[in-house]
């Protein structure tokens, strides 16, 4: 599934120390254990539910192939560690840190996420355009 934006107002709380939250979809729009992509001011975030209702974000370009697959990857766990396989060359992730655990040396950005009113926010990195903020709609 990949979410997009859509251009109506959507209230953001920006903090300069911090980055922009941005709200990005419904909780009831991510399936569990199923990741999402969401281009939310012009970045690729991939979105994953896990079983236990934790929200987590993480860019959706493979730090090896340079696609944007991310969200598509296999959802899973190494040990009590939450992971993604890229669906590319099968690197798996840890969802909570980024970091490759077949590579340290290689890692996926992550974003904050918090979960308010049943609405996914994420907190975008400083430096990135907070002009396009949107709800979501669910592309096939």
């Amino acid at each position: 599934m990949t979410l997009t934006t859509e251009s109506t107002a959507v209230p953001q709380q920006a903090d300069a120390a911090e980055g922009v939250w941005t709200r990005v979809c419904q909780l009831d729009d991510l399936q569990p254990e199923v990741g999402a992509a969401a281009l939310v001011a012009g970045q690729q975030v991939a979105l994953f539910r896990l079983l236990d209702g934790t929200v987590l974000a993480t860019g959706n370009q493979d730090p090896f192939s340079g696609a944007n697959v991310m969200s598509r990857g296999i959802v899973g766990t190494r040990g009590d560690i939450a992971t993604v396989a890229s669906p590319m060359h099968k690197q798996v992730f840890d969802l909570r840190s980024g970091t490759c655990l077949d590579d340290a040396s290689v890692a996926l950005p992550v974003y904050p996420v918090v979960v308010s009113n049943g609405f996914v926010e994420v907190r975008l990195p400083e430096g990135l355009p907070s002009s396009v903020v949107g709800r979501p709609r669910a592309v096939a």
